[in-house]
């Protein structure tokens, strides 16, 4: 793509996301006010909370989240860190109450902890989500953009659309784009259909990739969506994206961007971003039960100002 093609793509999809927020697509009488603050997120309605609690027939849960890593890798360098800072030395066996105590650290938007973006993590052309500036806005401007926004948590119909099941193979390659028709055509083969409001998760297999090969160098190579694939969640209203890569396709398909999902996703459309999650547990759950859809509920840590953070999301099926 372009770089001439993918700003007319952004400039598309921001408009109609401009369009969504004025015209109250949340449903309520402050919609373009309450839209504008809480981006694709409007879509997410409590009706569309409550009848996602209908998805739930099984009573079984799935974490989509893998486990925070704290060795270095290739697509690791800065790994978490985790530290006991107690017991203390001498307490572990000596009389009365003592404690076990941790300390962590971690660049939260690494490739490889599952982590959620919040919508002032992507700047571009000088501009937050929503066009706030990114040099001069102020500290409220900026925080109600943050991980903050979710405090309350995510909670809604997650779909789920297996790519390499839908082509045959175990995984993408490196490199290779998700389009539009391959969630469409993954969406025939599965039964299920996205609709407004829902939490839309696309299986690449970096994961099982990754388990069965070995870590790589994911900056520099991986499977993700092509951005014109974001004209499809434009056009379904989904709240939020999550994959079990970057969601972006490395090599970028666009030459001078290196995100261009990253900057329609949350830039252009408001929408929510889960990055390298994991899928494996749940895609063996859906094929085996044929149901495709489920109650999602995604619970970020409260952080004021953050741009991401780390993240567990729950499949209730």
């Amino acid at each position: 793509m372009s770089g001439e093609d993918f700003r007319t793509l952004h400039e598309r999809l921001r408009r109609a996301a401009r369009a969504g927020v004025q015209g109250g697509a949340d449903g309520g009488a402050d919609g373009g006010r309450r839209g504008a603050h809480r981006g694709a997120l409007r879509h997410l309605t409590p009706a569309r909370v409550a009848a996602a609690a209908a998805e739930v027939r099984l009573g079984r849960t799935v974490s989509l989240a893998a486990p925070i890593e704290t060795r270095p890798g290739p697509d690791n360098p800065e790994p978490a860190k985790h530290r006991m800072t107690g017991p203390a030395p001498g307490e572990a066996g000596a009389d009365g109450l003592h404690f076990a105590l941790d300390r962590f650290a971690m660049n939260v938007h690494g490739d490889a902890d599952s982590h959620l973006d919040a919508l002032n993590h992507v700047l571009y052309d000088g501009e937050l989500y929503g066009g706030v500036p990114a040099v001069g806005a102020t500290a409220a401007e900026v925080r109600s953009l943050s991980v903050d926004l979710v405090r309350e948590g995510i909670a809604g119909r997650g779909v789920l659309l297996d790519v390499p099941l839908l082509r045959g193979v175990p995984w993408l390659e490196p490199g290779d784009h998700v389009t539009a028709d391959d969630l469409t055509a993954a969406e025939a083969a599965q039964g299920v259909r996205v609709g407004p409001g829902d939490l839309l998760l696309v299986r690449v297999g970096h994961r099982r990739r990754r388990g069965e090969l070995g870590a790589w160098e994911a900056a520099r190579a991986r499977a993700g969506l092509h951005p014109e694939a974001m004209e499809f969640l434009a056009e379904r209203e989904v709240a939020v994206l999550g994959g079990d890569g970057n969601n972006d396709t490395a090599p970028s398909a666009v030459a001078d961007v290196a995100f261009p999902v990253h900057v329609l996703a949350v830039h252009a459309m408001g929408v929510h971003l889960m990055d390298y999650l994991q899928f494996e547990e749940l895609a063996g759950t859906c094929a085996l039960t044929g149901r495709w859809s489920f109650l999602c509920v995604v619970a970020p840590l409260r952080l004021p100002g953050a741009t991401g953070s780390p993240v567990n999301p729950i499949a209730v099926l």
